[in-house]
């Protein structure tokens, strides 16, 4: 370990050391308690259920829900149970390691799934960890907030936490920085995200438009109750998934009283306030701030960027009937990146100040929904709008403000209004659904961009000539709509199981955009139990995916819409795996997967396909380009899973994987995200005297990269600020892999009405050196107050008498953070 790295963690360990003296000695040695309350509801037609009960595993503690479906359990011994809920003719549902405290009350809602077997059969089938159902029977994973919460190295981030899950990567070279979402070879941009029902397109802070990902989440995890990640077989109600669904269930607010909760972490502090809005209880409300501190530290390291953000996120829910429930939402963000002059001038430093844009974005999604229930079914109606605002300017030497040195402009808006309705029966054995959208949408756009300069040799010849992007303001304006069904049957007592959906999207704007055959996708599944414990499973699918807005967008400098004859990308899904449920709480899952892609989007100044551009924090699809590129993804994946039992819960994923995808020359190249393998392995254990310990194990192979030419980098270096990669040798380099252990400590001290959460948390640990890609830049000279060169003279314009030198950028020190939790 490196000196540095010593003494913080020593820092950290003194601090974490004072403050559980500190507060042990003032904690009362009394036996406190907690509660629990919530819901149980049938899953398939979500009416109440009357009488069910739920109780904690290991106890005499119990009670049935009321006649609106509701239970309280009060003065519960603080711990972590797995609570079970059941009902005669239903299956048994556990939900696992649930850590009641004399802090915030825990809300959980359980949906049950009716049992079609025998009476016989039911006890055999009760207490399975199984997370599928008919529509998607394999290909998803389920969350819950505990296991989000405890997540080493995670930060309370869901969209770093949803990278242990199998199949899922992050972008690599970039040191794990980036919450990128890679999900079975495919893109970031090919995943959607629900909360609540409500599509929210951007969920990460300083997202790369046109894609997605960022470095910190914006979700507040106070909210959320569970998170589900399907990877195939879609539910034909979504649209727009190639690679993944994420759904975002949040929790309704505290029906009985007041509480909050105030988290304060290495970057970030985060309050959150929930409780009943009428007397009854039938209204109740979460809210939520959270504001970073990230530029503070960044400045006091003396590191030369200064990332800034503010969120905001709300959820109001009212019963206006028995039968009829209204739900507002609301996720929102302020995000600046500056930069400031470093004290150490180091190749580093001036490499970021450099190639790096400011950024100012402003997000938000709102979204008003009303759920009804009819007999052995109901209908939602959601209604959302939301809009994102970007502004990247980039700046010679950062001379912000003086319009000769800009190198980079750009003023850009999306928003969108949408309209969702879904009709829901389940009848006889039959569960279908179907239902509509449509949506307006808007896109503005203002760009410049200098890619290169204009370079003469001695003689005044042009050797290179200028090329500069210079696109006025401008704008598209256009409808989607789509219309969906899905249908499932099982037979033979629950033994076979199978399901057909079919979508299709139109558009106002793309020249085949309104012929449904375009885009007609249908998929189907099939499950079998081969026996209580073992279920095969396939499913095949179509699904396409539009263009975003930045490409559809784009214009060339005459104003001229260059990609209006673009095509929804097209994925076919071919899956098969099996289940295995040895025992209660226990999951063990295999699956292949094919996926192949059509329609594709390849760049027309570079020949190149988009999936071979890497994540950055600027935007994606902002060029001309064709959509006649191929890409193919397969591979398999493995994944073991144990709830909490007794002490311990784990979990154990291997992928291995292919993604290739062909540019203007019809060429298969591994992609910027074909990183062939994939582990991860987290685990908990249950201390005594509320002491919780967790550690996470992960491991990406080495991404492909491509080697600088070297030529035009030095030419273009002072003009762009970053090299010019050498198209010719696409991604035929690469990083060596990337792996880190995290460490988690946690401690609760719970006091009368309150409780104290404090956590040590250290990253990578084992101080991993992680490569990052490569970065191309000038030497220094020796004062670090400019570029050196071969004779002795000022770097000129073209750079022919600079010295190259390019920075390896070995990243990942280990990092040591503490936090505190506070619930009230």
């Amino acid at each position: 370990m490196n000196f540095k790295f010593n003494k913080t963690i020593s820092l950290c360990l003194f601090l974490g050391i004072f403050f559980i003296h500190s507060f042990s000695i003032n904690a009362q040695k009394v036996e406190r308690q907690g509660n629990i309350s919530g819901s149980i509801r049938d899953k398939n037609t979500q009416e109440i259920l009357i009488g069910a009960t739920v109780s904690l595993e290991g106890t005499n503690i119990g009670v049935s829900a009321d006649a609106e479906g509701n239970f309280s359990i009060k003065n519960i011994p603080v711990k972590s149970y797995n609570i079970r809920a059941s009902f005669v003719g239903y299956k048994t549902l556990i939900r696992y390691n649930v850590t009641v405290t004399s802090g915030n009350a825990n809300t959980i809602n359980f949906e049950l799934e009716p049992e079609t077997s025998q009476l016989q059969e039911v006890k055999v089938t009760a207490d399975k960890a199984r997370v599928a159902n008919e529509v998607t029977p394999l290909s998803v994973q389920k969350l819950t907030v505990e296991e989000i919460k405890a997540n080493p190295g995670g930060n309370f981030d869901i969209s770093r936490v949803i990278q242990a899950l199998p199949g899922v990567g992050g972008t690599s070279g970039g040191g794990g920085f980036r919450n990128d979402i890679i999900i079975r070879g495919g893109a970031p941009n090919e995943n959607v995200f629900y909360l609540d029902g409500i599509e929210v397109p951007v969920i990460n802070h300083f997202s790369t438009q046109g894609s997605s990902g960022g470095p910190v989440g914006i979700l507040n995890v106070s909210f959320i109750e569970d998170v589900t990640l399907s990877s195939s077989s879609f539910d034909a109600r979504y649209d727009n998934a190639l690679s993944s669904v994420l759904q975002f269930k949040q929790r309704t607010g505290n029906s009985e009283k007041a509480q909050g909760n105030i988290r304060l972490g290495a970057s970030e502090t985060a309050a959150t306030l929930e409780g009943p809005l009428s007397k009854d209880g039938k209204w109740t409300h979460l809210s939520s701030m959270r504001r970073s501190y990230l530029q503070l530290l960044f400045k006091a390291i003396d590191l030369p960027f200064l990332p800034d953000y503010w969120d905001f996120q709300y959820k109001i829910t009212g019963k206006l009937s028995p039968k009829t429930t209204f739900t507002a939402l609301g996720l929102g963000a302020i995000d600046n990146f500056g930069f400031r002059v470093p004290r150490n001038s180091t190749p580093e430093n001036t490499y970021i100040l450099r190639s790096l844009s400011s950024i100012k974005q402003w997000n938000n999604t709102t979204g008003f929904s009303l759920r009804h229930l009819l007999p052995s079914g109901y209908w939602n109606l959601a209604l959302s709008a939301n809009r994102l605002d970007n502004e990247i300017d980039k700046f010679y030497d950062n001379d912000e403000g003086n319009e000769s040195k800009r190198q980079l402009k750009i003023r850009s808006t999306e928003a969108e209004h949408k309209l969702r309705f879904d009709y829901n029966k389940f009848v006889g054995g039959w569960k279908y659904n179907f239902g509509a959208m449509i949506q307006q949408n808007r896109y503005r756009n203002e760009t410049f961009n200098r890619l290169r300069q204009e370079i003469k040799d001695a003689k005044g010849n042009i050797i290179q000539p200028e090329v500069i992007v210079n696109i006025p303001q401008n704008g598209i304006d256009f409808w989607r709509y789509g219309l969906f069904g899905q249908v499932s049957h099982s037979y033979f007592n629950d033994k076979l199981n199978t399901s057909f959906g079919i979508r299709t999207d139109m558009n106002s704007f793309t020249t085949d955009g309104g012929n449904p055959i375009e885009t007609l996708s249908p998929r189907a599944n099939i499950s079998y139990a081969l026996t209580e414990n073992i279920n095969l499973n396939a499913s095949i699918g179509r699904y396409f995916k539009i263009p975003p807005y930045t490409m559809l967008g784009f214009r060339d400098n005459k104003g001229n819409l260059q990609n209006q004859n673009s095509k929804y990308t097209q994925s076919d899904h071919f899956v098969a795996g099996i289940e295995w449920l040895p025992r209660k709480g226990t999951r063990i899952t295999l699956e292949a997967f094919d996926k192949k892609y059509s329609n594709y989007p390849v760049s027309v100044r570079d020949g190149i396909s988009l999936a071979n551009q890497g994540g950055d924090f600027n935007v994606l699809g902002n060029e001309a380009v064709t959509t006649d590129g191929k890409g193919r993804s397969y591979g398999f994946e493995l994944f073991l899973q144990q709830k909490l039992t007794g002490n311990l819960f784990a979990v154990l994923s291997y992928t291995w994987f292919k993604s290739e995808f062909s540019g203007k020359d019809g060429k298969f190249i591994p992609t910027a995200w074909d990183n062939t393998n994939l582990i991860s392995l987290v685990g908990g254990y249950k201390l005594p005297r509320n002491w919780e310990l967790g550690v996470k194990y992960r491991y990406q192979g080495g991404a492909p990269y491509t080697p600088f030419d070297l030529e035009a980098s030095q030419r273009n270096y002072l003009t762009t600020g970053v090299g010019i990669k050498d198209n010719s040798k696409l991604n035929s380099l690469r990083l060596t892999g990337f792996s880190a252990m995290d460490v988690r400590l946690d401690k609760k001290w719970n006091y009368k009405k309150s409780l104290l959460d404090f956590y040590i948390d250290f990253t990578n640990i084992l101080q991993s050196k992680n490569a990052q890609y490569p970065n191309y830049t000038f030497k220094q000279n020796a004062d670090a107050t400019g570029f050196a060169s071969t004779d002795g003279q000022p770097v000129k314009t073209d750079g022919s008498n600079a010295i190259p030198f390019i920075l390896d950028n070995p990243a990942n020190a280990g990092v040591p953070t503490i936090g505190l939790i506070y619930e009230f």
